[in-house]
């Protein structure tokens, strides 16, 4: 078995023998403010939050490193507010929303890479079937409220802005690296390794370089029936390339991202008695089910400093990402006219049995002849866009301003083209019936061009700081259909084009009461783009926030209320919601009312320096209550048949994450506790049928790691520490199962 990949072996071993020159040298971190990414980030600094208009969460390289996920899902755990839908266990397509935004493929928040927008197709198709792995990355900043209008396009409820390892910010001559190279139980293997620095060109000029590899792997923990691969593997690599003026006044970096991932996932889940009995088995109807994605970046980022109260940051950017998701689809009806829906077998076994046995596939049982139905989920994205950012500062008389003004122009599309495959179940495994022509299912082109706008002034007058903000988006969509199988693509059988024009403004105001209490409030517009083809008007929203933001050095607390008010929430059909309904399609939820409360705090105590140990301390708490405010029925299936005064499916209305540590001058280890309410599937209120309820579940976390020598260590993680064992949700078809207990240990090294 292949212990670290190609991609990451170079990285790694350049890591490990540049190690003994730089020993000599003093230990260098990469600075917390990610170099390059300039006036695109709200804030990189944790310390900077404090004086932030709005709601803004930060974690560090170091807050990151304590229990070195991969998983963004259990970092985010970390930030109020955050929603999470799990679903495959290892994170590798997240479902995030944001104050009740919705989860599905992260498609109603911004998400960002080092500023750009990092989803296939933002714009076109903003779901996210490509997720930067956690891994990797060096810091994560998580933005709601007002703030969020920076970004764009969806603002409703906040952005989600993730930093990859920056080239280092030592002076030339100066390596700084680092590696990681871990293994545990499932096959879990990790490796990964970066180095990089500068050196004098002459001429007031530098270079920089940094090469960065990742390689993951798993067996996976859910067992097929008749055997067969259920993990992932991934490859990761990422150089850069800089050049920059000794004066600082000119910074030129050049990023390159290829990422590869295999993962042998499925959308069929289990009927809740099977998932009692063993939550990790797989029917043998999932047996081919495999995805395959590549993804490249290539970004180009300018930053001037053009004097001590003027910067400027551009940015140039194209992503190309494919994806290939091989999964069954569906199974044949009992009267051969049509198709059943996985999740209306599951849901009830006993009223479909002779679609249960197919997908179930028993050692002797031989199904109908092709009664299951495989798609070729074939789909290739591409974003390209340029993006810039001013920031002056001046005053006027006694008040101080920095006003920011930034524009982007952007293009992306989704391009499906998609066949089904028949199978048979024959003693348990699949026998190809029939194959289908490429293009013979969705034969497709969406596609989005976009200018936005934004511009704030940040306005200081005593002790109050007001940031009113304005947003401009205009977007132009265009959705191409062709005939089945026209893979020649000749004559269009249908194009619709639609633009949207939207002003997006926002206000937050911060009050200093005294050096270490802010009193804080803003409200801006929130909006979502409709998909290209879509008939609905786009989601919009207004939202409100107001709190207390307290802290020094020592300890922060910050305790924030929210409402979200909708005019219109938006459903997007997705296979991954498991919904009958046609692809793409979108529905329209009418008034809908989000409200809630976040709180946070933290705090050290003790000193290493000065008592020989610290202990760290973390409660991150969110009450969320979402309501419809009218009576309908949709073909949307989460939504079904609502009556106002029913809750959004997915959102729990409590989550509770607690952390602990001691640090010891050698030694660490740290503990989170996780819980989260249960929630419910579909719309509805009142007591959560069991068909119908995704489990509340505590989950308990812990890490440890033991200094060697300086920059070497020894570390180890166990996450789900109980083996607690809970249903994360019924879609796309079926209950599907949290992770299990995963231990994972090895050697860091840092330099």
């Amino acid at each position: 078995m292949k212990l670290i990949g190609k991609t990451s072996f170079l990285a790694l071993s350049v890591a490990l023998s540049s190690a003994a020159a730089a020993a000599a040298a003093d230990a260098a971190a990469a600075d917390a403010d990610v170099w390059g990414t300039g006036l695109i980030t709200v804030t990189a600094q944790r310390s900077d939050v404090l004086d932030i208009g709005g709601s803004v969460t930060v974690l560090d390289a170091e807050a990151l490193d304590t229990f070195s996920y991969s998983d963004v899902n259990r970092v985010l755990r970390q930030v109020p507010g955050v929603i999470i839908q799990e679903e495959d266990g290892f994170g590798l397509r997240p479902n995030i929303g944001i104050r009740g935004s919705g989860t599905d493929r992260s498609a109603r928040i911004a998400v960002m890479e080092d500023g750009v927008l990092i989803a296939p197709a933002p714009y076109a198709a903003p779901a996210a079937y490509y997720f930067p792995r956690l891994a990797r990355i060096q810091g994560v900043e998580v933005t709601k409220g007002p703030g969020a209008i920076k970004y764009g396009p969806s603002t409703v409820g906040g952005a989600i802005n993730l930093f990859s390892t920056p080239l280092p910010d030592g002076p030339a001559g100066q390596l700084t690296g680092r590696a990681d190279l871990f293994a545990g139980n499932f096959g879990t293997q990790r490796a990964l390794g970066s180095v990089g620095g500068w050196a004098g060109l002459g001429g007031g000029l530098e270079v920089g370089g940094l090469i960065e590899g990742l390689y993951e792997h798993s067996d996976g923990f859910k067992r097929i029936d008749a055997g067969g691969e259920t993990g992932f593997k991934i490859s990761d690599m990422v150089p850069k390339l800089g050049l920059r003026s000794t004066d600082g006044a000119h910074a030129l970096t050049f990023k390159y991202q290829r990422y590869s991932e295999r993962s042998d996932e499925t959308y069929l889940g289990r009927s809740l008695a099977d998932f009692a009995a063993d939550p990790d088995r797989r029917y043998n109807g999932s047996q081919l089910d495999q995805l395959n994605v590549a993804h490249e970046t290539f970004q180009l980022t300018h930053d001037w400093q053009i004097s001590d109260r003027v910067r400027m940051t551009t940015i140039a950017y194209r992503n190309d990402t494919s994806r290939s998701w091989y999964k069954l689809q569906d199974v044949r009806n009992s009267t051969d006219t049509g198709w059943a829906s996985l999740r209306s077998v599951l849901a009830d076994p006993a009223a479909n049995p002779l679609q249960f046995a197919d997908l179930e596939g028993q050692a002797g049982f031989t199904g109908r002849a092709g009664a299951l139905r495989v798609r070729n989920n074939n789909r290739v994205y591409q974003s390209t866009g340029i993006q810039s950012a001013l920031s002056a500062g001046f005053d006027t008389g006694s008040i101080a301003h920095t006003l920011e003004v930034s524009a982007r122009y952007h293009e992306d599309s989704e391009d499906r083209f998609q066949q089904d495959d028949r199978y048979q179940m024959v003693d348990g495994r699949m026998v190809l019936s029939s194959a289908g022509l490429p293009g013979s299912q969705a034969n497709r082109l969406g596609e989005a061009k976009a200018w936005a706008f934004y511009v704030q002034d940040r306005i200081e007058v005593g002790a109050l700081t007001l940031v009113p903000g304005l947003r401009y988006e205009t977007i132009d969509l265009r959705r191409t259909d062709w005939a089945p199988g026209d893979a020649a693509r000749t004559t269009p059988t249908g194009v619709r084009d639609s633009n949207v024009d939207v002003w997006i403004p926002g206000i937050s105001a911060t009050w200093r009461l005294t050096d270490e209490v802010r009193l804080i409030a803003g409200a801006h517009r929130g909006f979502v783009s409709p998909g290209p083809g879509s008939t609905i008007d786009p989601e919009t929203s207004w939202n409100y926030e107001a709190g207390v933001r307290a802290g020094n050095e020592g300890w922060a607390v910050e305790v924030i209320g929210f409402f979200n008010d909708y005019s219109n929430l938006v459903g997007t059909c997705t296979a991954s919601t498991g919904a009958d309904c046609d692809i793409g399609d979108q529905f329209a939820g009418g008034a809908v009312e989000v409200k809630g409360v976040e709180a946070s705090a933290s705090t050290v105590v003790g000193s290493i320096a000065a008592q020989g140990f610290e202990v760290p301390v973390l409660l991150v708490y969110t009450y969320t209550d979402a309501q419809f405010q009218t009576d309908f029925v949709s073909g949307y299936g989460p939504w079904g048949s609502v009556s106002a005064g029913d809750r959004l499916p997915f959102v729990p209305e409590h989550q509770l994450t607690f952390g602990a540590g001691v640090r010891l001058p050698k030694f660490r280890l740290d503990g989170t506790v996780n819980l989260v309410g249960q929630t419910r599937q579909t719309a509805g209120q009142g007591a959560i049928p069991p068909e119908d309820r995704i489990d509340g579940r505590a989950v308990v976390d812990l890490s440890a790691a033991y200094d060697l020598l300086p920059g070497l260590s020894l570390f180890g993680t166990v996450t789900n520490l109980f083996d607690t064992r809970y249903n994360v949700a019924f879609t796309p078809a079926g209950a599907r199962p949290g992770a299990p207990r995963m231990a994972m240990g090895g050697v860091k090294l840092r330099f």
